[in-house]
């Protein structure tokens, strides 16, 4: 069968259905978090190692999903992602049947894997898919489907996990042995259904781009080049050494603020509501990022996205701090518009990393790749401050992740 060439257009709406799918099993860790947290009696900390796990293989497996990249290209690596990724939330299915938490965080270790080979290589795809000049405007539209994914997951996918009546660590322990297995075995089978949809939905989507031949980019032949450089020549460049370190804390704040979002809302003080509505504002919190990615779209047709990176930064911690030092409804909002001022910053910081880097292109890449580890670290970061010194105050970390990202706005993210 004779395959032809997809056009520009074609090849960015099947991209931006990767970017979508990735936001909503990404999302996803957002309401497994609290579900498992409760099923598996455990404490901040120890249910954040979902994120440690999922975001721990961004570090882990960005720089053989590069080699890979450069050796077969955009197209493929994309379908890899796509298939592994599916791979890894089949295993759910097991995890959900023995009802254990190791397991667990195996599935979310090889859906990450795969999902990273999806960041590795659609990122730099859209970004040079086109007018150089107009990078960050053509990410951000892709990272506005990315946003959609995670609007849906809360709210189609959220209430099928978060269902029915849950117990209390408390009310678990004094129910007989035989009868707390049971209820683990049944809570835990939530997951299975949703799961093995977003499975074959990946798979579908895997034999769809197979099916089209995706516009050869000029700076393929590059990309086989770039596999002879090292990671290092590309951190010898001070944007790139920046970017990685504005990836990773703004990946860290933003994942740590979703990760906390439910257990936060529900405390009495703050929105004193059971976890299944909370879901609702996490859906709200990432379908803020979602109109502000579109936002972005259009003002970065006109403005530096230097200077928007870093007004966007300034809103971001400003809310921060209202959330910290406030209560109510007032908290409680803050706190979900956060997610308007993140819109913005993946896309931005990822353009300007890999800005004018040529046949390195590649390596700044999965360098930028490696930078989302910050989701592994600062989530559990948080957990620990929020176990010793109460969820508000803990706040403070993503305040200073903030900060950085300013920074980078304004002075980091200039090419020498």
């Amino acid at each position: 069968m004779t395959r032809h060439t997809a056009s520009t257009r074609t090849a960015l709406v099947v991209i931006n259905g990767v970017f979508l799918m990735w936001g909503l099993m990404t999302v996803l860790n957002d309401i497994l978090i609290p579900h498992l947290k409760t099923l598996f009696t455990l404490n901040y900390f120890q249910a954040m190692l979902v994120q440690f796990t999922f975001f721990g293989a961004y570090f882990i497996m960005s720089v053989p999903c590069g080699a890979v990249l450069a050796r077969v290209g955009y197209r493929a690596t994309i379908i890899l992602g796509l298939l592994v990724a599916a791979l890894g939330a089949l295993l759910f299915l097991p995890a959900a049947m023995l009802a254990s938490y190791p397991v667990f965080l195996g599935a979310f270790f090889i859906l990450a894997t795969g999902i990273t080979g999806l960041q590795v290589a659609a990122n730099p795809y859209v970004s040079l898919l086109g007018d150089e000049k107009l990078a960050s405007s053509r990410l951000n539209l892709a990272q506005m489907f990315n946003s959609l994914g995670t609007v849906i997951g809360p709210y189609v996918i959220g209430p099928l996990i978060l269902t029915g009546t849950t117990l209390s660590a408390t009310a678990l322990a004094q129910l007989p042995e035989a009868q707390q297995m049971a209820y683990r075995l049944e809570q835990a089978r939530l997951v299975q259904g949703p799961y093995l949809g977003l499975a074959l939905v990946m798979i579908a989507l895997a034999i769809a781009i197979w099916l089209f031949h995706l516009p050869p980019l000029k700076t393929d032949s590059s990309t086989q080049a770039g596999s002879e450089h090292r990671l290092r020549d590309a951190l010898r460049h001070p944007h790139v050494a920046f970017g990685v370190v504005a990836i990773f804390v703004y990946v860290g704040a933003e994942v740590s603020i979703g990760s906390f979002m439910i257990n936060y809302i529900s405390l009495p003080g703050i929105g004193g509501i059971d976890p299944a509505t909370a879901t609702r504002y996490v859906a709200l919190y990432w379908g803020g990022a979602m109109v502000g990615r579109g936002v972005g779209w259009l003002l970065m047709k006109a403005i530096d996205p230097r200077r928007i990176l870093a007004a966007f930064a300034v809103a971001a911690g400003l809310l921060v701090l209202t959330t910290m030092t406030t209560h109510g409804h007032v908290a409680m909002w803050s706190v979900v518009a956060i997610g308007l001022f993140n819109s913005v910053m993946f896309p931005t910081i990822f353009t300007l990393g890999i800005e004018k880097m040529g046949a390195l292109t590649s390596r700044a890449s999965s360098l930028m790749i490696m930078g989302i580890v910050g989701g592994a670290v600062i989530p559990p970061a948080q957990g620990f401050l929020a176990d010793h010194i109460g969820v508000q105050p803990s706040f403070v970390l993503p305040l200073v992740c903030y900060a950085y990202i300013v920074f980078y706005g304004l002075r980091g993210s200039r090419v020498a």
